[in-house]
């Protein structure tokens, strides 16, 4: 009896070591590390809207992570494979002249960014040309020293 006592406490002292080991240290973001990652975000950011106004699927794609969703305007969430169908023609479809972004705001935390933007764009209606806003949140994910963006997230400016 006075074994398995013995042997309890044993277990119990290693459990209550294995719960209070610090978590493994991750490697500390640099000011030029945090500088570089935020200059590569902006580059992929300019890159996403390129992609948009040429159409080209293949570039975006490269850019987009295997498990990519956006949440569209309208609230609607679509996969990778929708998206990237409709990527081929929604500039074409929009009756959008130009469209453009400003005001960029790069968070990082570790492995994860949020990329926001505010996306200006010109259309027709009724022969006059109008101007149209959307603030966007692209979330970002580094694997293997690459980011990739894993959702997008577009709400219009009323």
């Amino acid at each position: 009896m006075r074994n398995q006592q013995i042997f309890l406490n044993l277990l119990l002292v290693m459990a209550l070591n294995a719960c209070n080991k610090p978590a493994p240290k991750q490697a500390k973001m640099t000011d030029a590390n945090l500088t570089q990652d935020r200059e590569m975000l902006s580059q992929l950011n300019a890159q996403f809207i390129k992609n948009y106004v040429t159409q080209n699927v293949k570039a975006h794609s490269e850019i987009i992570h295997e498990d990519f969703v956006c949440i569209e305007n309208s609230g609607k969430v679509i996969g990778r494979d929708e998206y990237l169908k409709n990527w081929a023609s929604d500039y074409q479809n929009s009756g959008v002249d130009s469209f453009t972004y400003t005001d960029e705001h790069i968070r990082i935390f570790g492995n994860v960014a949020l990329v926001r933007s505010k996306s200006v764009y010109t259309y027709q209606k009724d022969g006059q040309s109008l101007t149209g806003y959307s603030v966007y949140t692209d979330t970002y994910l580094k694997e293997d020293g690459k980011w990739r963006c894993v959702q997008a997230h577009m709400t219009p400016v009323r």
